[in-house]
């Protein structure tokens, strides 16, 4: 008679982010300290919860400034994905609710921020299908595909859908830019701008200083293959779209990209190599990076009260003020 194993015995573990017992508990060490849709008193910003499916129990948050003074003014749509490399954040943690309550504060948009599935539960592409669904869902607002019932009014009453952007930092800008790479194919849909923010992009090879720091290499090394065991590939266009056979980035449908990268960041050479492969590639839009410079990866996450965070934040607001240029 075959015993089963004990539920507190380790199967596997990515530290710094999680332990994977083989009773199917997985046990995350980032911090999960949820703060509810609220009124935020020092930015005035209201943000609320709203349930895509109840079915995958994907949902969004909200975020709506202070500023509107009737229901016919129009604001820019920021879609916003966090990052965690696949595995661990969310929407609703203080670190990412202060983000997006202080971009939403100072750009004067309006924000979704997607609580997509994660990693190991839900391997890629699990986080791209929830993400491209909350998408599908925002930009069905603008053509009153919706019953009333089922609208957003936020969306509905307050949304420029002419000016939408993508953003996300880390994983999260990986997924806004795979998404990006969708959206002129399979919806007709031409955004306005698509900002990334210390992307999570990888390859077999090293470039650049990644050989350098071998230990940080050695780490990213093995998110892709953990997250995405179906095509451990870590030149698979999802995670390495400078690829010599991948689809070619021609196809990024927006106007505008800005890139962020960090000085002391292992992924700081992938988004140079990104801006620099986008701007030869032969797409009719402007690319635009910026460097901060002795800082590491997501460093206004951590230290958002930092001056160089509150720069960085700025420059992604002066970004999503952009309007969209006009045809000669």
């Amino acid at each position: 008679m075959e015993s089963s194993m004990p539920e507190n015995e380790i199967d596997h573990e990515f530290l710094p982010y999680l332990r994977v017992y083989k009773g199917g508990c997985v046990e995350r060490f980032v911090p999960d300290d949820v703060i509810p849709a609220s009124v935020d008193p020092s930015t005035g910003v209201s943000s609320k919860d709203v349930v895509l499916s109840t079915d995958s129990g994907v949902s969004v948050r909200l975020y709506l400034p202070p500023s509107l003074t009737n229901i016919n003014h129009k604001l820019p749509l920021l879609i916003y994905f966090h990052g965690g490399a696949f595995l661990v954040a969310s929407p609703f943690i203080s670190k990412y609710h202060h983000l997006l309550n202080s971009l939403v504060a100072e750009a004067n948009v309006i924000a979704v921020s997607v609580d997509y599935r994660r990693a190991p539960e839900h391997p890629i592409p699990v986080c791209y299908d929830d993400s491209w669904a909350a998408l599908q869902w925002a930009l069905s607002h603008s053509s009153g595909q919706k019953d009333e019932d089922q609208t957003e009014p936020w969306l509905k009453n307050h949304a420029d859908f002419d000016r939408v952007f993508l953003a996300g930092d880390s994983s999260g800008a990986n997924i806004a830019h795979n998404l990006a790479m969708r959206v002129r194919a399979e919806l007709g849909v031409e955004l306005l701008g698509l900002a990334l923010v210390h992307p999570y992009f990888w390859g077999s090879e090293p470039i650049g200083s990644e050989a350098t720091v071998p230990s940080k290499k050695s780490f990213v090394d093995r998110i892709w293959p953990y997250v995405c065991p179906s095509n451990p590939d870590n030149d698979d266009p999802r995670i390495n779209p400078m690829a010599a056979d991948g689809p070619t980035l021609v196809g990024l449908g927006c106007t505008r990209v800005l890139v962020f990268v960090a000085g002391k960041d292992v992924l700081r050479d992938r988004g140079w190599l990104y801006y620099e492969t986008l701007a030869k590639s032969g797409w009719s839009g402007v690319v635009e990076i910026t460097e901060t410079e002795e800082e590491d990866h997501v460093f206004h996450i951590y230290r958002p009260e930092s001056e160089k965070a509150r720069d960085l934040v700025t420059g992604l607001a002066q970004f999503l003020n952009l309007e969209r240029p006009t045809l000669p």
